[in-house]
């Protein structure tokens, strides 16, 4: 009998198998369904790789059909490249036409989609590169998604390369000078020039194209970068800008008219390379704007950095056997969303106007192995999401494997705000005897709830309010700290309660500021 049953439920199967008709395909006739009618590809610059975008087709019959050709329309000539469900498309056409691809009823596959394109092949008019994914179909009919991105030209400044005989390539190397160690110093990029046959004098950037810096660009000895009023610097992954020691930089970028904080045209950006928005606020996308200039006239002035690792390192490169000092001025200026330290000094001198830092995964400020430092109406904050961040950090020494190594320090904030998430925003940290610090009409988030700091006598300016005409823990009510707006609110703390200084007559937005009573940070309260 189970013999007999078997045979049965054997036969039934077979029966069953032979009437199924999954996975006989008929030929598409139309009517599929796509997430999006066009495809927007963000920005990119001329001959730059895009981001990978996808686009969703649905089936939504019941029947499984065989798509005769997916196809760009433009063909093998297309700056575009798909992959349509994993497959990379026919022999000879890759990544341009795909034959007799297969969808399963009430089913959907993926095409993902690049551009890598330059200004030449997009329109003159508008710089938009367009193109269509074709389905065609068995009976004639085409389906059609539109295909659009912005080509943008730029100066490329990038260094050298030399191809190996195994395929892979040496780039040109910059030698810095000597380290501590005596040891020679090299870094990935090139010098730049007065006379590139493309760029032009690469000591002056200027704001007609963007920049598009790959490894580091080095300012020699005695030469000057002057970038312009509304120049855009993109850096790439592992790249950045270097000063050297006897070299010069000046930003010189402009206050927006009429105090317009939307206004950006006349000042200086600093970014990456990488233009779409979800990469607009990604900390870490480049390495820094290195200074090791000892020069007294080394400036900044309206510059907005942001997405860097360090914004700005400021130290000799020999920093324990080089008695020097790096000097800077930056002043109307903003630092973000930088993975490390928005501004890293370290032995240096940096007077610092009109200056706001936020969001960093360690520091906005530090100011290291002492040095001498100088900040008015200024705005430290950090709401990194971390339990470890502070908004400053001030110590005297450096620390070797042995010893710990220390120099003089003397900070002086006047008329700033110092706060962030954490309940203390401020570190200090004395291992010498030279360590002079002074806070005058500040606003600190210093709130010792575990009475951990109480015997460190470093804090002790910040244990009531009114010392030196400080407050501590008030609320500044930033207008939107996520989105690193730092004008103030009515109700602010800060307003009204700083001390004029004619040095700094304007915020950063070119708003004057009252001879009486102005208001704490960067940005003079308005109504």
């Amino acid at each position: 009998m189970r013999t007999f049953f078997t045979f049965v439920i054997f036969g039934v199967l077979i029966a069953l198998s032979s009437c199924r008709n999954d996975f006989e395909f008929e030929p598409s006739t139309g009517g599929l369904e796509f997430s999006k009618d066009t495809v927007y590809l963000d920005t990119v610059f001329t001959n730059i790789g895009s981001s990978t975008y996808r686009l969703k087709v649905y089936n939504r019959s019941d029947k499984d059909i065989q798509i005769p050709k997916v196809q760009l329309a433009k063909g093998t000539t297309s700056k575009y490249r798909i992959m349509v469900d994993g497959m990379t498309g026919d022999t000879g056409a890759q990544g341009k036409i795909f034959s007799n691809v297969e969808l399963l009823a009430k089913d959907s596959l993926f095409i993902f989609i690049e551009v890598t394109a330059d200004v030449a092949s997009a329109n003159p008019t508008d710089f938009l590169y367009t193109d269509q994914i074709q389905f065609i179909h068995s009976n004639g009919e085409v389906q059609k998604v539109e295909l659009v991105t912005l080509i943008q030209d730029a100066y490329f400044i990038y260094p050298n390369r030399t191809q190996n005989p195994d395929q892979t390539y040496t780039y040109e190397n910059i030698n810095l000078g000597i380290d501590d160690s005596n040891q020679s110093v090299t870094i990935v990029g090139s010098k730049l020039i007065h006379n590139d046959p493309v760029n032009g004098d690469e000591f002056i950037w200027n704001n007609n194209k963007p920049y598009v810096v790959y490894g580091y660009a080095l300012v020699p000895d005695n030469e000057e970068l002057v970038v312009e009023a509304g120049a855009r610097i993109n850096f790439h992954a592992n790249s950045g800008l270097i000063i050297a020691k006897n070299g010069k930089l000046t930003i010189d970028g402009q206050a927006p008219t009429n105090g317009n904080i939307e206004d950006l045209s006349k000042e200086v950006i600093f970014e990456g390379d990488r233009l779409e928005p979800s990469f607009s606020d990604i900390p870490g996308q480049w390495g820094a704007v290195i200074n090791f200039s000892t020069r007294t006239d080394n400036s900044i002035n309206h510059l907005t950095l942001k997405n860097a690792t360090v914004g700005i390192l400021s130290n000799n490169l020999a920093l324990l056997n080089d008695n020097s000092v790096t000097k800077l001025t930056i002043k109307n200026s903003q630092i973000y969303n930088c993975s490390n330290i928005g501004i890293l000094a370290r032995k240096a001198q940096i007077l610092g106007d009109n200056l706001v830092i936020n969001y960093c995964g360690e520091a906005s400020l530090a100011c290291t192995y002492g040095g001498d430092y100088n900040f008015n109406f200024c705005t430290f904050n950090n709401n990194w999401s971390s339990s470890n961040q502070v908004a400053v950090v001030l110590n005297d020494y450096f620390e070797t494997e042995t010893a710990y190594i220390i120099n003089s320090l003397s900070a002086n904030f006047t008329n700033s705000m110092i706060y962030g998430t954490n309940n203390i925003e401020i570190f200090l940290d004395k291992k010498g005897s030279s360590f002079n610090t002074s806070f005058s009409h500040c606003l600190v988030k210093f709130n010792d709830a575990n009475s951990s700091l109480v015997s460190n006598t470093l804090y002790d300016i910040f244990r009531e309010n009114n010392t030196f005409n400080n407050k501590r823990n008030l609320d500044p009510k930033f207008k939107n700290v996520s989105k690193n707006q730092f004008k103030l609110l009515s109700g602010s703390a800060a307003i009204g309660i700083g001390v004029f200084n004619s040095l700094v007559p304007k915020d950063i937005l070119g708003n004057n500021r009252p001879a009486t009573n102005p208001t704490l940070g960067a940005y003079e309260f308005t109504n």
